[in-house]
């Protein structure tokens, strides 16, 4: 018997929790591979493995495994992860808290503008705007600052216009944001005016996000190079011998509904 694997003096136990130890740790190497999808095996074990999470349903003991899953930048993991769910909805039955706004806040700060899947965005911008539907409830659970409002404003779409779901998602957040200007705290007012300014450069035809928002972060990204994987035929008898959809067909630009109110046009400065 392997030291690994025997049980018995305190040294044996010592050389069990090592072992136990390095195999979680190759096991998360291994996964980490995977979702770095940079090969088609890779692309069709992280779609196998977000299909499943998604069949378990997000509780609040899985949501970190679904956050992470989240952050694959491969539109056929996060189809598999989303299924027919809401985007926006995704993360509802979770109470929000620290650690799930920072994180989607840094996919938004790491993600270049029009670098994000629509659907990534969508569930980011549902938990923000339940989150802050209550700005300075909001403000209890993550203290919003300026660099946090450039790395949500930089990822409206000016073209597109208050009409397009995602815009009206992200001009609310900042609506609510804005409505803290006159709360008393100094810092606060700094960034309410700051989400009132960048909802300006928005609607007012004369005036530029760069004037707002650093030219830098407003970069656009060139594509979004994916791996695809291989087409699958079903195995059902009923399907078989029928081509499924073509895996190497680039994912549609089009956004889902929003939920909310379209918000008014914004302040003038």
């Amino acid at each position: 018997m392997s030291q690994a694997t025997h049980i018995g003096t305190s040294n044996d136990d010592d050389v069990l929790a090592v072992g136990e130890e390095q195999i979680h740790e190759i096991e998360n190497k291994m996964l980490h591979g995977i979702f770095a999808c940079r090969s088609v095996e890779a692309v069709e074990a992280a779609i196998t493995y977000a299909r499943f999470l998604s069949s378990s349903g997000i509780t609040p003991e899985n949501y970190p495994v679904f956050m992470e899953t989240l952050e694959v930048e491969n539109h056929w993991v996060i189809d598999a992860l989303i299924g027919e769910r809401d985007p926006f909805l995704l993360l509802s039955s979770v109470q929000p808290n620290h650690f799930i706004v920072s994180r989607l806040l840094a996919m938004m700060t790491r993600w270049h503008k029009g670098g994000i899947y629509h659907k990534n965005l969508s569930v980011i911008l549902g938990v923000l705007q339940s989150v802050y539907s209550s700005a300075r409830d909001g403000y209890r659970i993550y203290p919003l600052t300026i660099a946090d409002l450039n790395a949500i404003g930089k990822h409206l779409d000016k073209q597109k216009g208050q009409d397009d779901p995602l815009n009206r998602a992200i001009l609310e957040v900042l609506e609510k944001i804005a409505d803290l200007e006159q709360a008393g705290d100094q810092e606060l007012e700094d960034v309410a005016i700051h989400a009132t300014a960048i909802r300006n450069a928005f609607f007012d035809d004369r005036k530029n996000m760069e004037d707002v928002i650093p030219a830098v972060l407003l970069v656009t990204a060139s594509g979004r190079p994916e791996v695809a994987p291989r087409n699958r035929q079903p195995l059902s008898a009923k399907g078989a011998g029928a081509p499924l959809r073509d895996a190497s067909a680039p994912p549609t630009t089009e956004a889902p509904k929003a939920p909310g109110p379209k918000p008014d046009e914004g302040k003038k400065s």
